[in-house]
Parts: C-alpha cells; structure tokens; sequence
C-alpha cells in the first residue's frame, strides 16, 4: 500500500516534465555527462544544464543517485 501511493507520487512529480526534459532524464539516469548528452541529442551543453537543473527541481531529487531511484520506481528506462 505504502509502496502504491510512493509510486503515484513519484509518477506525479514525473509528469510534471516536458517531453524534452523526461527526455534528457533518460540520458542523466544512465550516467553519462552533460556534454555526452548535449552531442547524443543535437543542443547545447548549456540547455542541456538547464534541462538537468529544472528536472531536479521538479522531482526534488537532490543527487543523481536519488534521481535514478525514482526513475526506477516510476519504470523509466534509461536511454539506450
């Protein structure tokens, strides 16, 4: 049950993302670095950041670790 609602909650925070941002999420989530990202997607280190910043605060992870555990218990996959 506990487990239930930490999963809508967590859901909930992810639908608060842009396309672009889940998007880039996918990219954090597999470790790589803002510059590997930016070059895989065709934008800039800099939006890249600024996706990376506002994903933080919308799901108010406070470390990529902490992130990547979200992303799992939302069943989101990393980008391939």
């Amino acid at each position: 049950m506990q487990e239930d609602l930490e999963k809508k909650e967590i859901k909930a925070l992810i639908d608060t993302l842009t396309p672009r941002e889940k998007e880039v999420l996918r990219w954090v989530i597999t470790g790589r670095l803002n510059k590997q990202i930016a070059y895989d997607l065709g934008i800039t280190e800099k939006t890249v950041i600024v996706h990376r910043s506002r994903i933080m605060e919308k799901t108010r992870a406070s470390s990529v670790a902490e992130l990547v555990r979200l992303a799992e218990k939302a069943d989101i996959s990393p980008a391939a």
